[in-house]
């Protein structure tokens, strides 16, 4: 099983931690008996994070989560006064998360089934704004929902909330990009499908990038920076560099 790594230890003055997950390895338990996801790594590490009462009682102190297939940081409280705050603040939308990836070109992705029209200009700095709803067999899958999806969309919508992933391009060749882009808040595979929408599928994405169903190799994308208060007015900023070329 893959090892998370400590990047902030919990402290009387921040108790918290920011860990690494790595690739392959779940964020947290499908059920009390599950040991092989980052959350329960960290339980063996501090028992002490048991005592926090999460959203689900098998979540602990967990604030977020990463796709399996994906790695980097990720915040788990070590105390339940630092949960409340720290989830309040996300609510708020002033924990900010940044990612990194390498996207493939693709002029058809944006046509796929599912995706509305994009009304954006792709350019070095621009920003997707949607709702989500689930989509494909099981809901494995999300896609972006906007007014301009039709009435059948809008109707499979949860809630009407609106959610922005703000994109910087740091790197262009003719067939890739390596871009940047950050979130305050987040949906399930929100930054994945908003670039598949803009037609920057994620390279190996298995998911969003159609041509990379069967990619053997590993999703290039990583969650590289996370910058929140705590408390109130001491900004925390953490962050690790990508694991992929």
């Amino acid at each position: 099983m893959e090892k998370i790594q400590i990047i902030h230890s919990p402290s009387k003055e921040k108790p918290f931690l920011i860990i690494n997950k790595p690739k392959g390895l779940a964020s947290a338990p499908l059920n009390p008996d599950d040991k092989n996801n980052a959350l329960a790594q960290v339980l063996e590490l501090y028992p002490e994070c048991k005592n926090v009462k999460g959203k689900k009682d098998i979540e602990f102190g967990l604030l977020h989560r990463l796709d399996t297939v994906t790695d980097g940081l990720m915040i788990i409280a070590a105390n339940q006064e630092a949960y409340d705050f720290l989830q309040d603040e996300q609510k708020e939308g002033r924990i900010i998360k940044t990612y990194q990836a390498v996207c493939n070109i693709s002029n058809e992705t944006s046509n796929r089934e599912g995706f509305p029209p994009l009304n954006v200009k792709i350019s070095r700095d621009f920003k997707l704004t949607s709702y989500f709803r689930a989509f494909g067999k099981g809901g494995k899958e999300v896609r972006p929902v906007t007014e301009a999806s039709g009435k059948a969309a809008l109707q499979k919508l949860g809630k009407r909330k609106l959610y922005t992933t703000n994109v910087k391009i740091l790197e262009k060749t003719d067939k890739k990009y390596r871009v940047e882009c950050t979130i305050s808040e987040g949906y399930r595979h929100q930054v994945r499908c908003h670039l598949a929408w803009a037609g920057l599928p994620i390279e190996n994405d298995p998911l969003y990038n159609p041509d990379k169903k069967n990619a053997e190799e590993p999703i290039k994308f990583s969650a590289t920076k996370i910058v929140f208060e705590y408390p109130k007015g001491d900004l925390n900023s953490y962050e690790i560099t990508f694991t992929w070329t």
